[in-house]
């Protein structure tokens, strides 16, 4: 640390894990820019045992792309960021005990009844009830029912940015952004573990709980020299992805605003909204920032909708998007959600259209773009939230997703285009003052077609406005 309090590192690696893509990037601290990255899809393996991730494909792409960068741009510091929902059962020689499972992947209805039982109230946790193993104690019941003989061999849990940092120190941590994610392990309100720990009896087996903000300790030797590190590199104790995504903005901003942070996953954090009004049948849960904090949030799978709905179709110019959306507002012509089910504002509701369906490409993008903007727009609603909106992340891009977010809040919208937030997020972590995000303000779309049609489209899902 400088006499500033800030820390002196030039460069940070960021290795940053996301479902749908792994990457490792290096920041520049002076500029805040990614000056180096590279990207690897962040595929499933199907079994056996059950769906997991390939990490050991990750770890290999991780350290050729750390050995690369070790060269040219050079980095002093190593970061973590992954997505959440995913813990890593290591035996005592800290090797797996299980393959790290997929939170997508169903449980037989037997084992998912017994965990419902088990579960604790939303009011302690406030985890509301997710399908999957998108609840880390459903995942972790799961494993300990379906394979005793190997979960008995578990010694340490960790969760996922943790398990990396433990690769590359052999120092294992648990952290609260990653425990305080709809997990039922957490009480966000005390920052302890929930009753849950000790119903399935895995208090001795937790990993210490650190800061993200902790330096845990430097690549092991044997990795420099695979690396080609010249000197001792610390590695700090890392972040849940979408938390990594809050936190540059936490940083000289007054509160109240909203982060609205996109991928696979569109996740909005109310800063200074309503914790009280949270409600777990609509998924709505307190998220816990990197500073232990709990924060209201909301969430819905609006990247992967999103493809699902575009992936076929080319990309069409921003101008005949906007034109085929201007259409489409007037003529009323409707996605009803939810084209994933089992979460989201409306998670028990199917996809449904109403009226005539889209024949091409601007008219798929147009009405991906409006469903998207309505379901955030939902989530905002449930959440209280109020003052600026700031958008990061693949939706800053979409100009009309922005107009008619900007024209349905009738607040402020500032896009950050240019990365997730969640390497800057991850940087940030390691002490360094970072220049402020560049945003754009966004022009409002007509609010006058845009309240009409969100009025209709909430009349038709059945609800009531505010969502």
């Amino acid at each position: 640390m400088n006499s500033s309090g800030q820390s002196d590192f030039r460069r940070i690696a960021v290795l940053d894990i996301g479902k749908t893509n792994a990457k490792v990037v290096v920041v520049d601290a002076a500029s805040g820019a990614e000056i180096a990255a590279v990207k690897t899809p962040n595929g499933v393996l199907q079994g056996p045992p059950y769906p997991h991730y390939d990490v050991e494909r990750i770890w290999s792409f991780a350290l050729d792309a750390l050995a690369g960068f070790a060269i040219e741009p050079g980095y002093d510091a190593i970061s973590i960021t992954t997505h959440g929902a995913c813990a890593v059962l290591l035996d005592a020689d800290g090797e797996l005990a299980l393959p790290v499972l997929d939170y997508e992947h169903g449980y037989p209805q037997a084992i998912r009844d017994a965990y419902a039982a088990l579960r604790p109230p939303f009011a302690e946790t406030a985890s509301p009830p997710l399908s999957g193993g998108l609840n880390l104690g459903a995942q972790l019941h799961y494993q300990k029912v379906a394979f005793p003989a190997e979960f008995a061999r578990t010694a340490t849990i960790l969760t996922y940015p943790q398990y990396w940092a433990f690769r590359l120190t052999g120092i294992a941590a648990n952290e609260a952004t990653s425990l305080g994610c709809h997990t039922d392990l957490w009480r966000p309100a005390s920052g302890d573990y929930s009753a849950l720990v000790e119903t399935l009896d895995l208090r001795g087996r937790m990993a210490p709980v650190r800061s993200a903000f902790d330096m845990l300790g430097t690549v092991l030797p044997s990795l420099g020299d695979r690396l080609g590190l010249l000197e001792p590199v610390p590695v700090f104790c890392g972040i849940h992805d979408s938390n990594a995504s809050l936190l540059p903005h936490l940083i000289g901003r007054k509160s109240p605003f909203s982060v609205v942070s996109t991928g696979t996953w569109v996740i909005s954090f109310a800063v200074g909204g309503n914790l009280e009004g949270l409600d777990p049948a609509r998924d709505t849960l307190a998220n816990v920032d990197a500073h232990g904090r709990a924060v209201p949030s909301a969430r819905f799978m609006g990247g992967r909708e999103y493809e699902l709905l575009t992936s076929a179709w080319p990309q069409p110019t921003p101008e005949d998007v906007a034109s085929a959306a201007s259409d489409i507002l007037e003529t009323g012509c409707m996605l009803l959600p939810a084209v994933v089910q089992g979460s989201g504002p409306f998670p028990l509701r199917e996809q449904q259209w109403v009226g005539k369906t889209p024949e091409t490409a601007a008219q798929v993008h147009a009405l991906a773009s409006i469903y998207a903007a309505l379901m955030t727009d939902a989530c905002l609603d449930l959440l209280g939230a109020d003052g600026d909106t700031i958008v990061e992340g693949p939706f800053a891009d979409n100009a009309f997703y922005l107009r008619l977010m900007a024209a349905l809040t009738g607040r402020d919208v500032l896009a950050v285009s240019g990365s997730t937030g969640t390497s800057a997020g991850a940087a940030l972590l390691t002490g360094v003052q970072l220049p402020s995000l560049p945003f754009r303000r966004v022009e409002p779309w007509a609010a006058g077609p845009a309240k009409v049609y969100r009025h209709r489209w909430r009349e038709a899902i059945g609800v009531t406005a505010p969502a």
